[in-house]
């Protein structure tokens, strides 16, 4: 079996979040970035523990910069074979979702695993564009995995209950919490990831599509006012006047 997983940089889930003076990006000054944890805890280790199951290879996708080859070597250590980088600065979910895609096509992969979505922008864009790109079933929000022979079956999360289904390979899956268990790199894994192959192939196609203009953060939180059960007029009174729906 060959599964493909595609990772991404996020900063640490602590990270004390500023802008670059013209608010059009992150300040990194100061941030420790990590593995999204959607793709390391979940989606990775789930490919890992199939590549077990029916021997293969897992590779690891990324788009990124040279910086990037921190987390992409965690990644090795964890347990993938070998890993890809395209070296451009990854500008908008639908520049990843191609040069994913680019490289994907000709690949032969079986399985295409994501996390759900990265936990900076939290936009779950990524996944089902690349199915849409390779014109490939998509299940978003899976929880189980299992296969057999060319059949996958997959439950996921939907409004009000969970689904079942079925479908044959090749297919992209974005995984969440329930679909396997955090593992951490051991000291033997660690070693053997500096003599994995780490490929860096250029971006190809238009990045300019979307360019953002501002960056901003919430509102701080407004002071919390108790009301006198007794009194509903006032309540209504705030309510009306001063809520907020956010």
């Amino acid at each position: 079996m060959k599964i493909l997983v595609a990772i991404s940089k996020t900063p640490e889930t602590t990270a004390k979040i500023s802008f670059t003076p013209d608010s059009k990006a992150l300040n990194k000054d100061g941030i420790q970035f990590i593995m999204n944890p959607y793709d390391e805890w979940y989606a990775l280790v789930r490919a890992l523990e199939l590549q077990e199951k029916f021997s293969g290879t897992v590779t690891v996708i990324n788009v990124g910069l040279a910086e990037n080859d921190v987390i992409i070597r965690k990644a090795l250590a964890i347990g993938a074979a070998d890993a890809v980088r395209v070296n451009a600065e990854p500008t908008n979910s639908k520049f990843v979702a191609q040069q994913i895609a680019n490289y994907a096509k000709d690949q032969g992969f079986d399985l295409i695993l994501f996390g759900k979505e990265t936990i900076d922008y939290s936009g779950a864009l990524v996944p089902g564009m690349v199915a849409e790109m390779l014109d490939l079933p998509f299940f978003s929000f899976a929880h189980f995995l299992e296969i057999e022979g060319t059949t996958a079956t997959v439950t996921r999360d939907i409004e009000g209950g969970e689904e079942i289904a079925e479908a044959q390979l090749p297919i992209v899956i974005s995984a969440i919490k329930g679909m396997a268990e955090q593992r951490i790199p051991n000291m033997r894994g660690i070693m053997m990831a500096k003599r994995k192959p780490l490929t860096v192939v250029e971006a190809s196609g238009d990045d300019k599509q979307m360019e953002v203009l501002h960056y901003a953060l919430p509102p701080d939180k407004s002071e919390v006012k108790l009301v006198d059960p007794e009194n509903m007029d006032e309540l209504v009174r705030l309510l009306h006047e001063e809520a907020k729906v956010i």
